[in-house]
């Protein structure tokens, strides 16, 4: 199981890489730091929905250290 599906392994100030919605289709990563997590449920099996500090939202597919 991929640790973007799970939400206590992500929080605000985090290095992840998400997929935007207009990216679903190709699964290109768009990388930035978590503003805020937008997903309550504490798992989701396409990854856990956040807003980025730029402003950006999707679906977290990776994690940096």
């Amino acid at each position: 199981m991929n640790a973007g599906t799970t939400r206590s392994n992500i929080k605000p100030g985090l290095k992840v890489g998400i997929v935007l919605k207009k990216d679903q289709r190709t699964g290109k990563i768009t990388q930035g730091i978590v503003k805020r997590i937008l997903t309550k449920s504490p798992n989701h099996p396409h990854g856990i929905k956040v807003q980025l500090e730029d402003g950006q939202v999707g679906r977290v597919k990776e994690i940096y250290s």
